[in-house]
């Protein structure tokens, strides 16, 4: 094969990109986001209210991801979990190719390549068959148009924004970082124009008063398309209610911060070090815009784990930048000799390969994954032997047990934090940590069964409990009936 170096090391760097997101499906929340997929096209309707549980049985819920799970359901209908696996992987993959657009021109394609490897490692953690994949495309799409229109100034570089909203605000909550970016460019850029006219006295010539003044009308077309979704006007604020509340943020392990002692955040580590140290020696100045960017995300992956992708895609044309500006490493393209035409023909193949062997391995492993993430046993003795009356569930188990057994069994708690509210996050633990007061709550409550971890807390109290006892366990669960 006639590949040069450069474009075969493009194509092993998103081949590894799209090869890490190759992986099973272990993320909880994605079980009840199929199931709600599968309900709404049995039903025909979006749901409004809660059909899962029975402890805040048809409370209000905000549906807010409603397009994504039909995304998922019709994805799983096609082509079970494997295809859902392929499709989000994609996803990731051209997020991360819309950062290395992004990057300049004489930092392609080796330290762009660094910087978006770096990224893809730092972000790994988080990826998944989720919702959040397709903000993080997103997210990196208006990055890229931003980018270009600040360079070009030309309108159909914004056009399609407004139209990337209208299905955003349907896919997930995260549409309101759209908003957020398109707002960032534009104090950005006034901070800038200000410099110039009030501080060099330049004049602001009228093409870019022009320029600028699009870009705000692209904001407001931007919020008239937010309001074509489902519930309306209440879209608005719930991003904001997720993120001020405190159970989310004390209960929910990705909205904690990182923690840069576990194995799986030093990319990460490595990614804010690098940042620090080019930024030292780097020659290159930052735009105000670059800099607010920075620095939002940059506190927002500081704060929440869950931010740390959007954090990368940022912050990768940025790193690529400041160390082409002292790291000079670009030869000359040659023609391949006929060595390397089969060095390169070996290459691309083995890439194939192992990418036809991944894909052929998902659904076996994706069942392994299952065994061992998830309670699959538990629920089999759970739908063959039929206990009756109420279950009290683990938080990190919800969302599987409405895929296998709704809707025979209502769960107590699931993934959907906003759903449940403060008050009933905080009732889930004080019962599951076995804080004083836990069992005459679960006799309040009717409680007639318990499916928990082996090694929870609350297990060990059943355990020693008079009034229950032991009906099923294995090395990962234990489920318990009243005596």
């Amino acid at each position: 094969m006639k590949i040069p170096v450069r474009k075969l090391f493009l194509i092993t760097l998103f081949s590894s990109i799209f090869y890490l997101g190759l992986r099973p499906i272990g993320d909880p929340d994605f079980w009840w986001h199929l199931r709600t997929g599968q309900l709404m096209e049995q039903t025909r309707e979006i749901l409004r209210a809660d059909p899962f549980s029975w402890t805040v049985a048809a409370k209000p819920w905000i549906t807010h991801e409603w397009l994504s799970e039909l995304l998922f359901s019709t994805l799983f209908k096609i082509g079970s979990y494997q295809l859902l696996t392929i499709t989000f992987s994609l996803l990731i993959t051209t997020a991360f190719l819309f950062s290395y657009l992004r990057c300049p021109p004489e930092s392609k394609p080796y330290a762009a390549g660094f910087s978006l490897l770096l990224g893809a490692l730092a972000s790994n953690p988080l990826w998944g068959v989720r919702p959040q994949m397709i903000t993080l495309l997103f997210t990196s799409i208006f990055l890229y148009l931003l980018d270009r229109y600040r360079t070009h100034s030309q309108l159909k570089t914004l056009i399609p924004i407004p139209l990337i909203m209208l299905f955003w605000v349907n896919l997930h909550a995260g549409y309101i970082l759209g908003i957020t970016l398109v707002v960032s460019y534009i104090i950005g850029w006034a901070i800038e124009l200000a410099v110039l006219k009030y501080w060099k006295k330049q004049r602001i010539d009228t093409s870019t008063r022009k320029s600028f003044l699009i870009l705000i009308g692209v904001l407001g077309a931007s919020l008239l398309a937010m309001v074509i979704n489902p519930s309306g006007l209440r879209i608005f604020i719930y991003p904001f209610q997720t993120l001020s509340d405190p159970a989310m943020q004390k209960y929910i392990q990705e909205w904690l911060s990182p923690n840069f002692h576990d194995l799986i955040w030093q990319p990460l580590a490595l990614l804010i070090l690098a940042l620090i140290g080019v930024g030292m020696v780097g020659g290159r100045r930052l735009s105000i815009t670059k800099i607010i960017l920075t620095m939002g995300f940059g506190y927002a992956a500081l704060r929440s784990a869950r931010h740390v992708p959007l954090f990368a895609v940022v912050v990768v044309p940025l790193l690529a930048e400041q160390l082409s500006s002292f790291i000079k490493f670009n030869p000359i393209a040659q023609t391949p000799n006929r060595l390397m035409r089969w060095v390169n023909t070996i290459i691309v193949a083995a890439i194939v390969l192992v990418m036809i062997f991944t894909v052929a391995q998902l659904p076996e492993k994706q069942e392994e994954a299952e065994a061992i993430k998830f309670p699959k046993d538990a629920v089999e003795w759970i739908i063959k032997n039929k206990p009756e009356g109420r279950l009290f569930n683990s938080y990190n188990w919800g969302g599987y047990l409405i895929w296998r057994l709704y809707p025979e069994y209502p769960v107590y708690i699931d993934g959907r934090a906003d759903v449940y509210g403060e008050e009933m996050l905080t009732k889930f633990v004080d019962i599951y940590s076995a804080k004083s007061g836990w069992e005459e709550k679960l006799k309040q409550e009717d409680v007639r069964f318990v499916l928990v971890e082996a090694d929870s807390k609350l297990a060990d109290a059943l355990k020693q409990s008079s009034y229950w006892k032991i009906s099923y366990a294995d090395s990962m669960s234990v489920v318990f009936t009243i005596r």
